[in-house]
């Protein structure tokens, strides 16, 4: 869900974890302008804190209607709140990140850890820049001879 910075400029991922984003997307050589960002949840939950299970699902719909809309190549959920909603599972995203799921459409779902994680456990970076790899590659694979 939005935090303080994203509601009150009503831009999703502008703050630090925003930033790191920013970041993530260069080094996949892409920016803003080439990726749809979305929050599960639509407000920003009291005390900044990730939204109930009722919450996100109140909301999922909506989600659904914007990736329907959209018609993405792929989706990077973006930590546990995001990916468990999606995926429609309780299982922690240190258990489900890194292997593409799907959607009921079959849109390729790829879990990863929230930036707002990285801040605090730097040591994760090189297991979302693995995930982003897998990601690049649904995007550009190779081409054969």
């Amino acid at each position: 869900g939005p935090g303080y910075e994203e509601d009150r400029q009503g831009v999703p991922f502008v703050g630090r974890a925003g930033q790191l984003l920013n970041r993530i997307l260069e080094a996949m050589k892409m920016s803003r302008d080439d990726v749809y960002i979305a929050n599960v949840v639509k407000c920003r939950p009291p005390q900044n804190r990730a939204p109930l299970p009722d919450e996100s699902a109140t909301c999922l719909p909506f989600l659904r209607r914007q990736i329907e809309a959209i018609r993405p190549v792929a989706v990077c959920a973006l930590g546990g709140v995001a990916a468990q909603a999606l995926l429609e599972t309780t299982l922690p995203i240190g258990r489900i990140r890194g292997e593409f799921r799907s959607l009921p459409d079959g849109t390729p779902v790829m879990p990863t850890f929230h930036p707002a994680y990285l801040l605090r456990n730097p040591e994760k970076k090189k297991e979302v820049w693995e995930d982003m790899k897998k990601i690049l590659r649904l995007l550009a694979p190779e081409e054969g001879p």
